[in-house]
């Protein structure tokens, strides 16, 4: 069957905006877009005038083992293997209504995102297509331990990397730094050392597989940067060495700016441990800070929410987007970060990230443009996920011909 919907807008992810166009859809693969779209006949036609297309969204931060409750740790320590394997389709059902089409996520007890991740592919059921990491590595005591895997030594984490791999990993997830949630520790101070993040690295990279660090002190993120690190995760304090570094290494910046939004909008009265309210308060401005100056200076950034943490729902991929543009993206940079860059990170670019002939049918349409209204994003009409409708809302689009 071949789908063609025409009149829309369209943001193809990689800059480009084109007025009154349309795409055309065979199977699970674009077969157009553009002037030769509009040519094109299909089996169904559905006029889109008024809508907007962009590519599937990627999140490319996600916990999808937590639910954004005021103390995830806390949920995540008593649940059973069972419920945590149904939060995570739940949660990912979430992503998948608000057009987030693909997940990057980064830390997972007993590597549960991995066998949710085998579990779409593989047809049993559907959702976001899941790049997973499986349980980050740590060191001992470190950001996370209690559901991460804690390794000590260049041989230790090297060892715990190809574990990590042999179960499957799409990605390596390292904790650089302590962090706001796990109480006792700073989350400027620097935790695996270089040597042993660069094992890491080495061992993903023989495996074809990226690497992310959980990195918000500075001396910390330039040891995962000098690490070879594909991703530094929040980025909170950010210098002008360390931003000159992460552009020599080409490192990619994932803000996940709404983490600490959350946590200081609710604060305690939410219920937040009051470790992570204080910590979250000292650092809340400076993270805005690094961000706009990493954005300045030409910094690869792509789109990520730690959804899951306090208050950071799954489904709430808007927000972040919203506080990119508040802090100064433009709007056509926020699309590409959360689609062809995102994708690019992955190495996926081939086959998604952008809306080009022969790639995947993962799109989404909004019922307004988000260059007028950022919160465009949040009017979500209709998700495409390989080319099948996955989610469309109540005032459905007709059919004009077939």
């Amino acid at each position: 069957m071949v789908l063609k919907i025409q009149n829309v807008t369209m943001y193809t992810g990689n800059g480009e905006k084109r007025l009154n166009t349309s795409i055309v859809v065979k199977g699970k693969t674009i077969l157009a877009t553009g002037e030769e779209a509009d040519r094109l006949e299909a089996d169904t036609v559905i006029d889109g005038s008024g809508k907007t297309v962009i590519p599937g969204l990627f999140d490319l931060h996600v916990h999808l083992g937590m639910d954004g409750v005021s103390d995830p740790f806390a949920q995540v320590a008593g649940d059973s293997p069972a419920i945590s394997a149904y939060r995570h389709h739940v949660n990912a059902q979430k992503q998948l209504k608000s057009g987030v089409t693909s997940v990057r996520n980064l830390g997972s007890k007993w590597h549960i995102d991995l066998d949710y991740r085998n579990s779409i592919r593989d047809g049993l059921m559907s959702g976001p297509t899941v790049y997973g990491s499986g349980q980050a590595l740590v060191m001992t005591g470190g950001h996370g331990y209690p559901f991460s895997t804690e390794a000590d030594g260049e041989d230790g984490v090297r060892k715990a990397t190809r574990d990590t791999l042999k179960a499957g990993a799409d990605v390596i997830k390292l904790m650089a730094t302590g962090g706001v949630m796990t109480p006792g520790v700073d989350p400027g101070s620097p935790q695996l050392s270089e040597k042993e993040m660069r094992a890491a690295v080495e061992e993903a990279l023989h495996a074809g597989k990226t690497t992310a660090a959980h990195a918000q002190g500075t001396a910390g993120i330039q040891n995962a940067v000098r690490a070879g690190i594909t991703t530094i995760e929040h980025g909170i304090f950010l210098d002008d060495e360390t931003i000159d570094l992460m552009i020599k290494h080409d490192t990619v910046l994932v803000p996940t700016l709404a983490a600490p939004y959350y946590i200081v909008q609710h604060g305690e009265s939410g219920g937040i441990p009051a470790h992570a309210v204080k910590k979250a308060v000292d650092c809340f401005h400076t993270h805005r800070e690094s961000f706009q100056k990493a954005l300045a200076a030409g910094v690869r950034i792509a789109a990520g929410t730690d959804a899951g943490t306090p208050f950071n729902v799954h489904g709430d991929f808007a927000k972040e987007l919203e506080l990119m543009q508040e802090y100064g993206m433009k709007v056509r940079d926020i699309i590409a970060a959360a689609t062809s860059q995102a994708a690019k990170t992955l190495n996926v670019d081939r086959t998604v990230g952008t809306l080009e002939k022969g790639k995947s049918a993962d799109f989404v349409l909004l019922d307004e443009d988000p260059e007028s209204n950022i919160s465009a994003f949040r009017q979500v009409h209709s998700v495409f996920k390989g080319g099948i409708c996955v989610h469309e809302s109540a005032n459905k689009l007709e059919a004009v011909v077939g």
